[in-house]
C-alpha cells in the first residue's frame, strides 16, 4: 500500500497564511498540515508515500528534507501549471504509480482523526470513499449511497439542492484504490475525461463517470462521529483548531466563542440557555416560508418594532423599546444610569460589567444555595447608599426565585428609597406559575415609574439567533433616551416578523413552559442520582450544581465532559462570587438530552 497527497494547490482563500507558503504548510494549533498528515502515515507501514507539489512547492520539499527517512519513503512529483490546471493534472502525473500498488489518495488541506486510516485499510472492500453525514459548513463534492455502501452518484456543486441533504454524504477526501481498479478503471477514464474535457477539471469527476457506468465498483465508508476539517479559508482554520485542540486547550477555545456551537454538529451545549420546546415546527415553517422576502427587504424602525414588541407582551407602545438581544439595552441602560448599584452575587454579569468596581456594592447570601429574598435586600441594603439595585429574578446561575408578591414589596421600597430597580426577567416564564409571576402589565408598570424591567426573548422563547430582547418601564424620557441611543433599524427583519407573527402561537409557548416545568422536575430527579453532585433548587432552565471536591473539580469535570463526550457545561468557577465553590451550571434541554449528560455523568 502507498499514499499519493496532492499538495499543488495555491489555496488563495487562506490569504496572508498562503502567501508565502501552500496549504499543506499551514500551522494548526503550532503543527504543520503535512507533519501531521506524515506522522499519521508513518504508522500504517506504506511502501512510499508520493506528494504531488506544485505553488510553492520547493518550500514543503525542503521543510520535509529528510526528517522522515527512518518512518517513509518519500517521493516527489511537480505540477509547474498549477495556477493554471485543477487536482485532475495533478493526479494524472502520477498515474503511473497508481497503477503499480494500492493507494491511498489524500488530500494536504485535511485534517483528521488517525483512526481514519485504519477505518479505510481494515476494511475488505478494495475500493472506498471516507464519507461523513452532510453537515451545513461542507462544501464541495458530496455523494449518495444505497443500504449497501454502494456509492450511486457523485452530486457536483451545481447539483446541489438543500432539500436533498438529508441524502447527501461529504467526501472526506481520502480514498483506497486497488491497483487493479487504477489500472482497468481509473487510468483509462482519466486520460479520457482529459482528452476530453481538460485539466481544468476535479480528479472525483472521473469517479462520477466510473459510477454512473457501474455502481459497485466503488463503496463509501461513514466515519460517523471521527473528527475532520477541510482547510479552505481563515475560518475553517479557526473551526479546526477548536476541534483538534489538545484536551487541555479546546475547553478555553471554545468558551471564547461565545457561542456559535451550530458549526459543531455533534456537540451537546447545556452551556447557553434557551427554550428547548420552543417555536413549534408551524412557526419555523412560516419563517423559512417568508425567507427570501425577509432576506431582501428592510426592517421598519423603532417606531413599529416598539409597536409590536407593545403587542407582543399587551404593554404600552411608548412603555417599551425592542433591542437587538437584551445584551444592546442592557448596555445602553448602564452607560446612562450613574450612581452606586447594589448587586446580589452571583449573578448575571453583563450588568456589573458595565459599572466602575467602585461603584458596585455587592450582596453574597451566607448559605450554601446562594438563595435570597426580598426582606434580605432590604435589610442589607437599607443602610447603603445606592441609586440602582439590581434584581435577576429568577437569578442567574444560583436559579434563586422571589415571588410576584415579594418583588412588588421590594419595588415599593425602592420607590421610597429613590432607587430604580432594574428587574430582568429573562428566564421568568421557566418558573412555577409563571404566567402570574412577571411585572409586565401596563398598571404594574404606571404604579412603578422607578423600575425597569429588561427581558430576553432568546431565552424563554428559543430563539437566540434572532437577537431580541425588550426593555419597559413607564419612565417614558428613559425609554425615549434608549430608543435614541440605540440604532433606529436594530432589529432585523426576521426578529421583527417574529415579533409580528407570534401571538398566534401563544397557546403553543404556554404548552412549551408547562412541558419544560414537567421536564425540569424530572431532570432534577434524575441529576439526583449522580453521587457526587449537589442540585440546587432552581426556578430557572438551568440548574447550579455543587461538584464532590473529592471527586472532580468543577473545572475537571466540565473539561472531561467536553473531551470525552462532546457535552459543554459551564464552569462557574469563573463568576464573581463562586469562586473556589466548585459549582457548575447545567441547562435544562429536552429529555433525550438530559438523558445523553446524566449517563455520562454516571459512568464517570
Amino acid at each position: 500500500m502507498q499514499a499519493i497527497i496532492l499538495a499543488a494547490g495555491m489555496g488563495r482563500r487562506l490569504g496572508e497564511y498562503t502567501k508565502d507558503n501552500t496549504k499543506c504548510m499551514l500551522p494548526v494549533n503550532g503543527v504543520r498540515l503535512i507533519d501531521r498528515m506524515l506522522n499519521q502515515l508513518a504508522e500504517l507501514n506504506l511502501s512510499r508515500v508520493i506528494i504531488v507539489v506544485g505553488y510553492k512547492g520547493q518550500n514543503v520539499i525542503d521543510y520535509v528534507g529528510h526528517r522522515f527517512d527512518d518512518k517513509l519513503k518519500i517521493e516527489w512529483a511537480n505540477n509547474p501549471i498549477y495556477d493554471k490546471t485543477n487536482n485532475i493534472y495533478s493526479l494524472g502525473l502520477v498515474k503511473e504509480k497508481m497503477m503499480e500498488d494500492d493507494t491511498i489518495l489524500l488530500e494536504s488541506d485535511l485534517i483528521v482523526d488517525s483512526k481514519m486510516f485504519r477505518l479505510i485499510l481494515d476494511d475488505s472492500f478494495p475500493n472506498l470513499a471516507l464519507v461523513a453525514k452532510y453537515e451545513t459548513w461542507m462544501d464541495g463534492t458530496m455523494v449518495c449511497i444505497d443500504q449497501d455502501h454502494n456509492i450511486v452518484n457523485f452530486v457536483p456543486k451545481q447539483a446541489f439542492k438543500y432539500e436533498d441533504t438529508d441524502h447527501y454524504y461529504k467526501t472526506v477526501n481520502i480514498y483506497k484504490f486497488s491497483k487493479e481498479f487504477a489500472t482497468n478503471s481509473y487510468v483509462p477514464f482519466l486520460d479520457a475525461y482529459v482528452k476530453a474535457l481538460g485539466n481544468n477539471e476535479y480528479y472525483e469527476q472521473v469517479l462520477r463517470v466510473i459510477t454512473l457506468i457501474n455502481n459497485a465498483e466503488l463503496k463509501a465508508k461513514p466515519v460517523g462521529n471521527l473528527p475532520w476539517y477541510e482547510i479552505d479559508d481563515v475560518q475553517d482554520k479557526d473551526i479546526a483548531e477548536t476541534i483538534f485542540a489538545e484536551e487541555k486547550d479546546k475547553l478555553s477555545k471554545y468558551m471564547k466563542r461565545y457561542g456559535g456551537y451550530w458549526r459543531f454538529e455533534n456537540m451537546l451545549d447545556f452551556c447557553y440557555l434557551v427554550n428547548p420546546y420552543f417555536p413549534p415546527q408551524k412557526m419555523r415553517n412560516e419563517l423559512q416560508a417568508n425567507f427570501g422576502r425577509l432576506l431582501t427587504e428592510y426592517p421598519s424602525g423603532m417606531f413599529v418594532n416598539s409597536l409590536l414588541a407593545g403587542k407582543y407582551f399587551n404593554i404600552k407602545q411608548e412603555y417599551v423599546v425592542a433591542g437587538n438581544g437584551a445584551a444592546e439595552l442592557i448596555k445602553s441602560l448602564m452607560e446612562r444610569e450613574s450612581g452606586k448599584i447594589g448587586v446580589v452575587y452571583p449573578t448575571f454579569e453583563e450588568y456589573p460589567h458595565r459599572k466602575k468596581t467602585e461603584d458596585i456594592v455587592q450582596f453574597v447570601p451566607q448559605n450554601a444555595n446562594y438563595s435570597y429574598t426580598a426582606n434580605d435586600l432590604m435589610q442589607y441594603y437599607a443602610d447603603k447608599k445606592i441609586e440602582q439595585l439590581l434584581l435577576i429574578n429568577p437569578d442567574n446561575p444560583s436559579g434563586n426565585f422571589i415571588p410576584v408578591a415579594d418583588v412588588l414589596n421590594l419595588a415599593q421600597w425602592c420607590k421610597k428609597q429613590n432607587i430604580t430597580l432594574i428587574l430582568d426577567e429573562s428566564f421568568v416564564d421557566f418558573s412555577d406559575n409563571w404566567e402570574s409571576n412577571t411585572m409586565l402589565t401596563n398598571d404594574i408598570l404606571a404604579s412603578h415609574p422607578n423600575m425597569v424591567v429588561v427581558k430576553s426573548i432568546s431565552k424563554s422563547y428559543g430563539v437566540p439567533g434572532l437577537r431580541l430582547g425588550i426593555l419597559a418601564t413607564s419612565n417614558t424620557e428613559l425609554v425615549n433616551y434608549i430608543k435614541k441611543d440605540v440604532a433606529i433599524w436594530n432589529i432585523n427583519s426576521f426578529a421583527e416578523f417574529y415579533m409580528q407573527i407570534f401571538n398566534k402561537y401563544e397557546k403553543d409557548y404556554r404548552k412549551a413552559c408547562e412541558k419544560f416545568i414537567v421536564e425540569r422536575a424530572r431532570f432534577v430527579e434524575k441529576l439526583k442520582s449522580v453521587p457526587y453532585l449537589r442540585v440546587i433548587p432552581s426556578q430557572a432552565n438551568f440548574l447550579m450544581c455543587e461538584v464532590d471536591k473529592a471527586k472532580y473539580t468543577s473545572h475537571e469535570l466540565t473539561e472531561i465532559l467536553l473531551n470525552k463526550f462532546n457535552i459543554l457545561i459551564k464552569d462557574c468557577d469563573t463568576k464573581n462570587g463562586l469562586k473556589g465553590k466548585n459549582m457548575i451550571r447545567i441547562a435544562v434541554r429536552n429529555t433525550k438530552d438530559n438523558d445523553a449528560l446524566v449517563d455520562a455523568l454516571m459512568l464517570l
